[in-house]
């Protein structure tokens, strides 16, 4: 069954001071988000989740990295993803179509990234907290690229309904001094290149 769409929304939030202090170059911070309909709402324990997936992923990751796009004119610095699936539904129906390469892939290629896609995944009612954290797309130990889109829908997702969300950054977070992790590691004698040890 094709993907229901119930509403897309794009937030654009630009920060020109932050703690006190001007930032010396604007920075921005953009989300697309698509409301549809939970795809195995109502049908009980499902244990194979693939057929929507392979199904709704693709058209979702091209519909959010466009409008991402749109925005950000492809100079798309920090990314990530995330859901909140509707009460009706399972954490893992959210997650199911977020931790997939049909999805987050539309979006790491379009922008060129070599770092995972940061995520995170929740169940609850209209208005539920939607967080989407965000690292740098190239470099996953570049700290000044950390940083959260905080935002909600106030009538999504209803029972039925599952919100996708992509996040973007042009810039990292506003100020930011607080190094990279690299030389956290080089402090403690750590190897740069082999953290864990192993």
């Amino acid at each position: 069954m094709p993907v229901e769409i119930r509403r897309t929304l794009t937030l654009v939030q630009t920060t020109f001071k932050e703690g006190w202090k001007e930032v010396a170059e604007p920075t921005k911070m953009v989300t697309a988000m698509a409301i549809i309909r939970n795809p195995w709402f109502g049908l009980g324990h499902v244990e194979d989740l693939s057929p929507e997936v392979k199904e709704h992923g693709p058209v979702l990751g091209k519909l959010l990295t466009e409008m991402i796009l749109k925005e950000t004119g492809g100079t798309v610095e920090g990314y990530g993803k995330a859901s909140v699936v509707g009460m009706g539904g399972e954490v893992e129906h959210a997650q199911a179509l977020t931790h997939t390469l049909w999805f987050g892939n539309q979006y790491r290629d379009a922008v060129n990234a070599k770092s995972y896609l940061v995520f995170s995944n929740t169940r609850g009612a209209a208005g539920t907290s939607l967080m989407i954290p965000l690292m740098d797309k190239d470099d996953g130990g570049r700290r000044s690229h950390y940083q959260t889109i905080h935002t909600c829908v106030p009538d999504a997702p209803a029972d039925d309904e599952i919100i996708m969300a992509l996040g973007a950054s042009i810039g990292g977070h506003p100020n930011h001094r607080i190094g990279d992790r690299y030389a956290d590691l080089k402090e403690m004698g750590r190897d740069v290149d082999n953290p864990a040890g192993v």
